[in-house]
């Protein structure tokens, strides 16, 4: 079964470097010629040294003759392998790079369900080190199995001709170092696969930590992190080690075998050399053909490391390739031409998991150009609300519309199009302050940028940079503070302005004064637009056209503030436990 699936594996792999066949065929013609120059010169030392007939008879003219033609074939065979070299390297390194491609393109279009359920680390693991590692291993077996398995052939033919006895001995034995290089590398192979799973495991761990680090530090948890990176670490080691063993030991193994080989070749070709059935320039040859023989089993098995890794690595990479898509595109979008704005949620029904619900037969009706705040306990189905209407998650059951057309008759990138989002986790690339804020308008022009960094309230800090609109930012914004980062996000949709506004807890990071001057600009950004806002300080909603009071996945008061306020209900209490006295 195994055996299966890493054929499977390669198959697979080998798929993508069908595009560079040509590299392919140039290395096999370039190895033919390396593995064809590589045999001559043995037939050629052979004939050298039959040339000393005895003693203070030798010819030196001919053997002059013969040593330079093995000269050019060692020149020669040189540059063939050379060749090969270059060839073989970049077909795996331009079938790595597809590979990487595939997976990225592959993960660029998964239902974000994949991307929150599984380790970021781990995924990066994925796409870097496996994908290296596939390279490796395509280069290293491409290198040494082309030569090889011609190099096996070739041999075998010269020696059958030279003797066949002698080559018989060699066929019968041969077997064996292909017994022991198959039975190590059936008991290194699930090692591997263990080591490349403890890999992405730590690369999952390494990034958590590094990105989390002012928390580690903050609760003094340095130590506990350092045990469990040494837990994961020593997984690691282990498995690695028992990998490295196994593999390492198929070399001297094989080696043993082929040097048995050697040896009844040098007995068997002594007696027949002694009663005269070959020369010794023919024994000769025949011990560099028997060793050339076996050399290509050496290089097989030692290269067989690489290999189990590589597969291991395509596995983990094909994990990625296998996920299924975001459901599929419309092939008939629609798009809402004027006055877009209007939502309605139809009976909508949605769980992370089947086995949990959490929003149930959920109904929602707003009008173009309202604003509409969300509140509620945690873990009421705030956020989830946006989510399904950006469509980052498709609603189980139901439907949700925008001007009456469905978000599922409309293209994602359309859709999402329609709004601009701010939320509270800020996210910003390692690019200048310019860039970023151009992110969702690339082609803004420096004008633009500033006037949305001064609707923003951004523009004073800005100028404050080193190099102002050009300062590049760390990843992740490290070099400037949670609130100029939220700042840069508000910013950056001043400049698209969207149709529609999603703002789940926009201005947490943000200071008092800037906040109000924040919510005086976004007043004036939402003025005719359709705006879902998430808030959890009940104050800054207060003039909403509607305020949805949500609990449990449902929608269980509706109203605006001072209705809700009359009604004496949830959104009461919530709002009154501001001001409660302990």
């Amino acid at each position: 079964m195994k055996n299966k699936e890493n054929q499977a594996t390669l198959k697979r792999v080998l798929q993508y470097a069908k595009p560079y066949r040509a590299y392919s065929v140039a290395a096999f013609i370039l190895a033919m010629g390396y593995v064809l120059f590589t045999l001559l010169s043995p037939v050629l030392v052979g004939r050298a040294i039959d040339q000393v007939v005895d003693t203070g008879l030798v010819r030196f003219e001919i053997i002059i003759k013969i040593l330079v033609g093995v000269g050019i074939c060692v020149l020669l065979a040189s540059l063939c392998q050379w060749g090969m070299n270059v060839f073989t390297q970049k077909l795996s390194i331009y079938t790595a790079r597809d590979f990487r491609n595939a997976a990225f393109a592959r993960l660029n279009n998964v239902p974000l369900n994949y991307i929150d359920t599984h380790p970021h680390g781990d995924i990066i693991n994925r796409m870097v080190n496996d994908a290296e590692l596939v390279s490796d291993g395509l280069q290293q077996g491409l290198t040494q199995m082309i030569p090889g398995v011609v190099t096996i052939v070739g041999t075998l033919v010269i020696m059958l001709v030279l003797n066949p006895l002698i080559a018989l001995v060699v066929v019968l034995i041969t077997p064996l170092s292909i017994f022991v290089a198959s039975f190590i590398a059936g008991r290194s192979r699930k090692l591997f696969v263990k080591q490349s799973q403890a890999s992405g495991a730590l690369s999952a761990y390494i990034n958590e930590t590094v990105a989390n680090q002012t928390v580690v530090k903050a609760f003094g948890q340095e130590s506990y992190c350092q045990k469990e990176f040494e837990k994961i670490t020593d997984a690691l080691f282990a498995s690695g080690l028992k990998s490295q063993f196994y593999s390492s030991i198929s070399n001297p193994c094989t080696r043993f075998v082929n040097g048995i080989v050697y040896a009844a070749v040098c007995v068997i070709g002594a007696i027949n050399a002694i009663y005269g059935n070959i020369t010794v320039g023919q024994l000769s040859c025949f011990l560099t053909y028997a060793n050339q023989y076996t050399k290509p089993f050496n290089e097989v098995t030692g290269v067989l490391t690489q290999l189990q890794t590589g597969l291991a690595s395509a596995k983990r990479l094909f994990e990625v390739i296998d996920q299924p898509l975001e459901i599929a595109e419309t092939t008939c979008p629609q798009m809402p031409v004027k006055e877009i704005g209007s939502v309605q949620a139809e009976h909508v029904f949605f769980s992370y998991v089947p086995q949990k619900p959490l929003i149930e037969d959920f109904n929602l009706q707003v009008k173009r150009g309202q604003k509409v705040a969300i509140v509620g306990p945690t873990g009421c189905g705030k956020t989830t609300l946006i989510n399904l209407l950006m469509r980052f998650y498709d609603v189980n059951s139901g439907d949700i519309k925008i001007d009456h057309i469905s978000i599922y008759d409309m293209q994602r990138r359309d859709l999402r199009s329609l709004y601009g989002m701010v939320l509270q986790e800020t996210w910003l690339q390692n690019a200048t302050v310019g860039e970023n804020i151009a992110y969702g308008k690339p082609d803004a022009g420096k004008e633009e940028i500033v006037a949305a960094a001064k609707a923003a309230y951004a523009h004073s800090f800005i100028k404050r940079l080193p190099n102002g609109y050009d300062t590049v930012i760390t990843a992740g914004g490290g070099n400037i503070s949670a609130g100029q980062k939220q700042l840069l996000c508000i910013a950056r949709i001043m400049l698209t302005h969207p149709d529609m506004l999603i703002l789940d807890e926009a201005t947490s990071s943000i200071d008092t004064r800037t906040e109000m001057l924040i919510q005086a600009a976004f007043e004036k950004l939402m003025q005719g637009r359709t705006s879902f806002v998430v808030a959890h300080r009940l104050s800054t909603i207060q003039n909403a056209d509607i305020i949805l009071v949500m609990n449990n996945g449902h929608i269980i008061e509706q109203g605006n503030h001072e209705t809700l306020l009359a009604q004496k209900g949830f959104y009461a209490n919530l709002y009154n436990s501001q001001f409660a006295v302990n």
